[in-house]
C-alpha cells in the first residue's frame, strides 16, 4: 500500500511540476512575443521578429497573412525552423481574394471563425477556389501534420490570419493551446490595428507639414533645390522649416528655421513665424540682424514663451563683375554649409547670436560673406547632423565629407543623397534648403527648382 500511494503521489506531483513549466514556458513566450511586436513602429518587421519567437516555440512553420486597404489578402510573412526548405516561389506576396462561400481554412478563418484546427490535408487538385489551392499547395509542400488557423481580430474587424503548422505530432494539450493561441492572435491583430493607425496618423501629419512649407521661386540666376523629411520615429508634426523669396533689387532671401517642439501647436508656430517673417522682410530693407531682432520683439508679443532658432540670409551680386555675397544672421540655428566646386567645405560661423524668445533685447550681429563662382550654399536644421549619444562635432564632419563628394553633382542629386546618406539614422525632422551660384562670366543661368513632393 505504501509504495501504490507512493506512486500515486509522486505522479500527482510531476503532473503538478509539468504543469507549472507548462504555465512558465506560456509566459515566456508570452513576453518574447510582446517584446517582439513592440520592437519597432514598422508592421512587417514586427511581425517577422515573432514568427522567429513562435517558430519553433508553436510551429514547425508559420505564416501571416493580413488584409490591405484594398481589402485583398497578402502573405507579409512566412517562416521556416530550417530556412533552406522554403522556395523561391514562397516570397511573401498577394494571394487569391477569398471566396465568401470557400471552405476552405483560410477563407474560413477570414470570416471569423477558430482557432480552427486542421488535420487533413487533401491534394491541392482537390480544392474548390484558388486560395484554397494555394494553401493546399503550401501545405503540401512545406509539409504539415497539423495546422491551427487564428483569426485576427481587432476592433469587429478580421484583420488577416496566423497559421501555425507542425510536420510531426506535438503531443500538447489541444484546449489549452487553443485557448493560448487565442489570446495570442488578440494580441497581434491590436498590435496590427495600432501600427496602421499610426501610419495613417504619420501621413496626415506629414501631409499637413508639407502643405505648410512655401514653393520656391522659379527664375533667378541661381538653382535653387529644398527638401524635407519628418521624424521617423513620431507621427507628430514638428516645426522645421525653409523659406526663399525674391525681394527688390535682385535680391533673393534665404530662411532656415526650426521651432521648439514636435506637436500640432509647434507646427502652427511655425506658419506664423515663417509668414511674419515674411512680412517683415518685406517692409523693412534691413540687415539680417535687425530683421531677426524685429521677429523676436514680435515673437515675444505675439507668443510670449516660444522659442526657435532661425537663419536669415540675403543673397546678392551688387557689382557686374564680382562676387556673390551672402549676408546673414544665424539666431541659435547651426551654422550654413559653403562647399565649392573644387569639393572645398567650409562653415560660416559669423554672425551668431542666441536663439528668438530667449532674450529679446540681445543684439543681433550679422555678416557678408563672398561666395565662388559655381558654390553651393546648404542650408539645414540640426536632424541632419545630430545622433543621439555623438558629439555634435562628428555630425558636421560628416556632413562636409558627404556634400565635398556631392560638390560636382547636379543640385537635385546634391539634395537627395545628402537626404539619403545622413537622413536615414536621425530620429528628428530634417529640413533643409541649397543654392547653386552660376560659373563664372557665363551669363544667366535659367534657374532649376527641386522641392520634394
Amino acid at each position: 500500500m505504501t509504495t501504490e500511494h507512493g506512486d500515486e503521489h509522486g505522479s500527482d506531483a510531476f503532473e503538478v511540476d509539468r504543469a507549472v513549466q507548462d504555465a512558465l514556458d506560456r509566459l515566456t513566450l508570452v513576453a518574447n512575443a510582446s517584446e517582439a511586436l513592440s520592437s519597432t513602429l514598422e508592421l512587417e518587421p514586427g511581425l517577422r521578429r515573432l514568427s522567429r519567437v513562435l517558430v519553433p516555440s508553436l510551429a514547425d512553420w508559420c505564416a501571416i497573412d493580413l488584409m490591405d486597404d484594398e481589402d485583398r489578402l497578402r502573405r507579409v510573412v512566412i517562416e521556416h525552423r530550417e530556412p533552406d526548405a522554403l522556395p523561391a516561389a514562397f516570397l511573401e506576396a498577394p494571394l487569391p481574394a477569398a471566396d465568401s462561400s470557400s471552405q476552405a481554412p483560410l477563407a474560413r478563418a477570414l470570416r471569423g471563425a477558430g482557432p480552427l484546427r486542421v488535420t487533413e490535408f487533401p491534394a491541392p487538385e482537390a480544392a474548390l477556389d484558388a486560395l484554397h489551392r494555394v494553401e493546399l499547395q503550401t501545405f503540401e509542400q512545406l509539409g504539415a501534420h497539423s495546422a491551427i488557423l487564428v483569426p485576427l481580430r481587432a476592433r469587429r474587424r478580421v484583420l488577416g490570419v496566423l497559421t501555425l503548422v507542425r510536420t510531426g505530432p506535438d503531443g500538447n494539450d489541444e484546449q489549452q493551446q487553443l485557448r493560448f493561441l487565442e489570446d495570442l492572435g488578440h494580441r497581434i491583430a491590436m498590435t496590427v490595428d495600432n501600427a496602421r493607425l499610426h501610419a495613417q496618423i504619420a501621413h496626415t501629419a506629414e501631409h499637413l507639414q508639407r502643405s505648410l512649407l512655401p514653393d520656391l521661386p522659379h527664375d533667378g540666376p541661381v538653382e535653387v533645390a529644398a527638401r524635407y523629411s519628418p521624424a521617423r520615429a513620431s507621427a507628430e508634426v514638428g516645426g522645421d522649416w525653409y523659406d526663399a523669396f525674391p525681394l527688390p533689387d535682385d535680391v533673393l532671401t534665404l530662411i532656415i528655421g526650426d521651432v521648439t517642439g514636435h506637436d500640432l501647436k509647434s507646427a502652427v508656430a511655425m506658419s506664423q513665424m515663417r509668414n511674419m517673417l515674411r512680412g517683415i522682410a518685406c517692409d523693412r530693407k534691413e540687415p539680417p540682424g535687425k530683421i531677426l531682432a524685429r521677429l523676436d520683439a514680435a515673437n515675444e508679443i505675439l507668443y510670449p514663451g516660444q522659442t526657435l532658432t532661425c537663419l536669415y540670409g540675403l543673397l546678392t551680386k551688387p557689382q557686374p563683375h564680382g562676387p556673390w555675397l551672402l549676408e546673414y544672421a544665424a539666431a541659435g540655428h547651426v551654422a550654413p554649409l559653403l562647399v565649392t566646386a573644387q569639393g572645398d567645405t567650409r562653415y560660416l560661423t559669423d554672425g551668431r547670436s542666441l536663439l528668438l524668445g530667449a532674450a529679446p533685447e540681445t543684439i543681433r550681429p550679422d555678416a557678408v560673406e563672398p561666395l565662388p563662382p559655381d558654390s553651393t550654399v546648404l542650408l539645414y536644421t540640426d536632424g541632419l547632423i545630430e545622433r543621439r549619444g555623438e558629439n555634435l562635432d562628428d555630425g558636421m564632419t560628416r556632413l562636409r565629407q558627404h556634400a565635398a563628394a556631392l560638390a560636382r553633382a547636379p543640385l537635385a542629386t546634391f539634395c537627395d543623397e545628402l537626404m539619403a546618406g545622413l537622413g536615414e539614422d536621425s530620429t528628428d525632422d530634417i529640413a533643409l534648403i541649397a543654392v547653386r551660384l552660376p560659373a563664372a562670366e557665363e551669363g544667366p543661368v535659367t534657374a532649376v527648382v527641386e522641392e520634394e513632393d
